[in-house]
């Protein structure tokens, strides 16, 4: 919206063309969402107490989160308007990668609103059902899925990018579809069953998301794309001022989400931000790169399968209990030695990633 303004104030005066720069953008985007955190945070706080938006905690879970029960809980539409109102302020609208990010993360966003809803407000202790859940869950993967591929410029932009390989990409035709579907679904309900402790999921999700930044710049940039021997994809550069809006707005949050957490960011903002790391992993085409810098999220969601998985095949469980941070607290970790060294490991893996740049 602003890009448009200084565009047309730069017939006046050059002076405003400095906004065309992606960098400035991205910088005045990070701000604008850490501002409306901060100040909104407080309120938004106050308002889920006054209407008794608290979060219910499990009977069988860690013994130490009883004293958790009633923190406010959907947090996470804090973190959801930050993003919104800084991207549509800060980033190119005629971008269709900026359109596509936006309504991923608007129509998880709603699907984690209604299960928190039903949880919390209506005391259904199922939320919105599975099936349910899924199906609205798979319709938002589809479409986007959908949408890029058909509007796809380039043959790099449906292809697979192997890391550390500069000369390996497969063409993946149709199945460009079937992997986005799982990209953004698996992402998204991964970043979800890490959201267990106060602040775990929110800083890996500023970390990986920043790294995808840098992916976006250079992938959107011919020049530097050439040089490090990855795609060159038209208009990814874009993703920068919405991936500097996610920062922002998880650092905001952080705030207050940190140990003690005041809120708790709820299904609405661990299902949406899952799943906006996951489309934007596409959109730049470093899925394998995701899944390594998202170790953390890999990590959380296997433990989850090779649980329940025992338990069915032999009636034993792996884990005391899981998702694996759980593991440690039964185990006798205090709960911020686990957030912190989830972050190290998070923050080791996304060196890794990055590194994927050049070695290759």
């Amino acid at each position: 919206m602003l890009l448009w303004l200084a565009e047309y104030l730069g017939q006046y005066h050059k002076g405003f063309l400095v906004v065309q720069y992606i960098t400035l953008r991205a910088v005045f985007s990070v701000l604008t969402a850490l501002f409306i955190a901060f100040v909104s945070g407080p309120y938004m706080i106050k308002k889920l107490r006054y209407y008794q938006v608290g979060q219910a905690i499990r009977e069988d879970g860690p013994k130490s989160h009883l004293s958790k029960s009633g923190t406010p809980t959907m947090g996470g539409v804090l973190i959801i308007l930050a993003i919104l109102f800084s991207t549509l302020l800060w980033a190119d609208l005629e971008n269709r990668f900026v359109w596509v990010t936006l309504g991923v993360l608007l129509l998880f966003g709603a699907v984690g609103w209604v299960d928190d809803w039903r949880k919390v407000v209506q005391k259904n202790s199922r939320g919105l059902p599975a099936r349910w859940k899924y199906f609205w869950q798979s319709v938002g993967a589809l479409a986007a899925a959908t949408v890029l591929f058909v509007t796809a410029e380039t043959p790099a932009e449906t292809q697979l990018i192997v890391p550390f390989f500069k000369s390996v990409s497969i063409n993946l035709g149709l199945f460009y579809i079937v992997l986005t579907y799982f990209v953004i679904n698996g992402t998204s309900n991964a970043v979800n069953l890490t959201d267990g402790l106060d602040g775990l999921a929110i800083m890996p999700t500023v970390l990986v998301a920043g790294a995808l930044g840098v992916f976006a710049y250079v992938t959107g940039h011919a020049e530097f794309s050439n040089y490090l021997h990855i795609p060159y994809i038209p208009g990814s550069g874009e993703l920068v001022v919405m991936v500097a809006a996610v920062c922002g707005a998880g650092l905001g949050f952080l705030w207050f989400n940190t140990y003690p957490a005041q809120v708790f960011m709820g299904d609405v903002g661990a299902l949406a931000l899952g799943a906006m790391l996951g489309v934007m992993a596409v959109i730049v085409r470093q899925e394998i790169v995701l899944f390594i810098m998202g170790g953390v999220f890999v990590m959380e969601t296997v433990s989850v399968m090779l649980q329940v998985g025992s338990f069915k095949l032999t009636g034993r469980r792996i884990f005391r209990m899981a998702p694996i941070h759980h593991h440690f607290e039964l185990k006798g970790w205090p709960e911020p030695k686990i957030i912190v060294r989830f972050w190290i490991i998070t923050v080791i893996l996304v060196l890794i990633g990055l590194a994927t740049l050049k070695i290759r």
